[in-house]
């Protein structure tokens, strides 16, 4: 481990924790290293969709019956 890592307890159901022992022996990872890898691909999956909200904050509003009656004069509905 490198000398900026943290330390913290994890709890995690007993199915969950076997499949990450199971996991981490196979791929000869240990348990932490996937634990990090799983906690960055959910905070870039967070990032990645506050980025795509930003794009879309200019986008004018429509409620949901404004979008019904725009589908229905454009017959889609």
């Amino acid at each position: 481990m490198s000398d900026l890592s943290k330390r913290s307890t994890i709890y995690f159901d007993p199915a969950i924790h076997q499949a990450l022992r199971l996991r981490a022996a196979s791929t000869q990872v240990s348990v932490s290293e996937l634990v990090d890898e799983a906690v960055k691909l959910l905070m870039r999956e967070d990032q990645e969709d506050l980025a795509a909200f930003e794009l879309r904050a200019a986008e004018p509003e429509m409620t949901y019956e404004a979008l019904l009656a725009d589908l229905k004069a454009n017959g889609k509905l």
